[in-house]
């Protein structure tokens, strides 16, 4: 495999770990970019592009075990937090819960989502109604969050997050901006819905790589392995990086800043695809 070829892994990795928990959509990110410049079905072909595009998430996963593995532990009662039973706190089945909704609807439309939706048009329309629905939610909101803390966080809560977490199967809306908006307003502070949201991605995106590397498995060739590799680590370094800035900007900016972002990002898209 080729160095430039290299490359482009690593700037998708780049990508991915700098957007995955960011609500800007990293999936909607690696489209665009591929899309419009790198172009890896060149060389990669349709499936394993687009499988290439879920695998590399298993770095951005890892980089989540890795800042949170406290809490992941406590998940199994392997940790305690502050001296807590497993009973009385953020357990395993808030998770279970929360990751139901969006699991059943993506094993079902699998197939359709990674005929029709991987496109760039698509992303621009989820980018916009995501970015809407992430100023609903600073506007929306309680003045004052009622739960504060993971382990404040009721199943019912859990399991209505989960429902508005199967918006983001749409490329661009974004799995961190409709969970983070969703527990906004339901009373969550943006703090702890991040922190819900970052611990659900982990099985989510884990079962994701998981079907369509299986999918797809005949599609890879051996010679791409290094260009997988590549962006693996790639996505891991900076999402490390990415979560720990995320998790302390989030608290000060809220969403608003973000769904901005999210609407100037189309509004280019629309001018250099549909204008230019």
């Amino acid at each position: 495999m080729e160095f430039i070829e290299l490359l482009k892994a690593i700037i998708l990795g780049f990508v991915e770990g700098m957007t995955e928990f960011a609500p800007v959509s990293s999936t909607g990110h690696m489209i665009i970019v591929d899309d419009l410049w790198l172009k890896t079905t060149e060389f990669l072909g349709q499936g394993s592009a687009n499988t290439f595009k879920i695998v590399i998430q298993l770095g951005s996963i890892l980089a989540v075990v890795v800042v949170m593995w406290k809490r992941m532990l406590s998940l199994v009662g392997l940790y305690k937090i502050d001296g807590q039973e497993y009973s009385k706190r953020f357990n395993l089945l808030h998770v279970i819960v929360g990751i139901i909704p969006a699991g059943v609807v993506g094993v079902l439309f699998e197939d359709f989502i990674d005929e029709h939706l991987f496109t760039t048009e698509t992303v621009i329309i989820g980018l916009v109604i995501g970015a809407l629905w992430m100023m609903m939610a600073d506007k929306m909101g309680p003045k004052r969050p009622t739960v504060t803390s993971l382990d404040k966080l009721t199943y019912s809560k859990a399991f209505k997050i989960g429902l508005v977490q199967c918006l983001s199967l749409w490329p661009g809306f974004s799995r961190s901006g409709a969970t983070i908006a969703g527990g906004v307003m339901m009373g969550l502070d943006h703090k702890t819905a991040s922190d819900f949201t970052f611990i659900m991605a982990v099985p989510i995106m884990a079962g994701a790589s998981g079907l369509s590397l299986v999918k797809n498995w005949d599609q890879i060739n051996p010679d791409h392995f290094w260009f997988y590799v590549a962006g693996f680590i790639s996505a891991f370094v900076f999402a490390l990086i990415a979560i720990k800035f995320f998790l302390k900007l989030i608290s000060r900016i809220k969403l608003v800043p973000f769904a901005i972002y999210r609407l100037v990002l189309a509004a280019v898209l629309i001018i250099v695809l549909f204008i230019m």
